[in-house]
């Protein structure tokens, strides 16, 4: 397997549904073309912001199929995780059949294994599946962290190429990177709201939910500082705070999915049980929205002037 690149902003994106719930594939693949062409290095299909866990197995890899065939030069990362190492190998496989280019595999969710049932679950892929595989801590959303020492020990396949971390713990992230410095391995933040700090740690990269609203300010954020500039980092990570913090007031992925509506990207629509933004907390990303486009437009003008 040849060296998989992951560095930059990859956009976790999300799934356009139609009123009465069926997939939007012309809003997905314009999602895509949008994406794309804001400057993103990558893109990934049906993870938690997409809505993976109401999707039929069928539906998922329509999703993937529709991405790949939309995208152009920049790779695609699709999510294939499960809570069964079965279910999660059949869509791995699957996903790579339809033209991934990577995975994003969370952790088992629900079942709770052990550090050796988590090793043997990532390497039992990695071992039949031959794609870069990103392995994804998240323990907010599976009830059980992925610890350094299995990061370290995962880092070790070659179809293992990357750890996606979502912890909130800076400390634990920073001992991932130190233990998997001697690897082809990739830490990449999973938090909005901790991505410059993971760069800063020596993170090269985040798998993105403000990417979807904002990507080329979160892609100047993240290329700044990968390129050492982190008086520009900084600025820009403070500009992105309010949205960053906005997107998770309430379960993602319903505050960006109105985000994206208030924006003209289709339809706030969720599958159940996820239900649409409160009244107040869309209100108030209206006003977070407005105050972006306001700092872009001043930008522009002084480029300009």
């Amino acid at each position: 397997m040849t060296t998989f690149d992951l560095r930059g902003v990859y956009p976790a994106m999300t799934t356009p549904f139609h009123e009465d719930g069926s997939i939007d594939f012309d809003q997905l693949q314009s999602d895509v073309r949008r994406l794309e062409s804001a400057g993103v290095d990558g893109l990934v299909p049906v993870g938690s912001t997409g809505e993976s866990a109401t999707l039929t197995h069928d539906e998922h890899i329509e999703v993937v199929e529709a991405v790949v065939e939309a995208v152009e030069d920049v790779p695609v990362i699709a999510g294939s995780g499960s809570n069964s190492t079965h279910e999660a190998l059949e869509l791995s496989q699957r996903s790579a059949d339809a033209g991934a280019d990577a995975l994003l595999l969370i952790s088992p969710y629900y079942n709770k294994p052990e550090q050796a049932g988590l090793v043997e679950h990532y390497e039992t892929i990695a071992d039949e599946v031959d794609v870069p595989q990103i392995v994804y801590n998240v323990p907010s959303r599976t009830g059980s962290n992925i610890s350094p020492e299995t990061a370290a020990t995962l880092a070790e396949h070659p179809n293992i190429a990357g750890y996606k971390a979502a912890s909130g713990d800076l400390g634990q992230i920073s001992q991932v990177v130190e233990y998997t410095r001697d690897e082809d391995f990739a830490v990449l933040s999973g938090d909005d709201g901790l991505t410059l700090p993971v760069l800063s740690v020596g993170g090269v990269g985040t798998i993105s939910v403000v990417a979807n609203i904002e990507p080329a300010r979160t892609g100047a954020m993240v290329h700044s500082a990968l390129q050492g500039d982190y008086e520009r980092a900084r600025d820009l990570h403070h500009e992105l705070g309010p949205l960053c913090r906005h997107l998770f007031v309430e379960t993602n992925p319903i505050p960006v999915k109105e985000a994206m509506e208030i924006r003209g990207y289709g339809p706030a629509a969720l599958r159940p049980p996820l239900t649409r933004l409160t009244e107040e907390n869309a209100d108030e990303m209206r006003r977070i929205l407005d105050e972006l486009a306001t700092e872009e437009a001043v930008a522009d003008g002084g480029n300009t002037a």
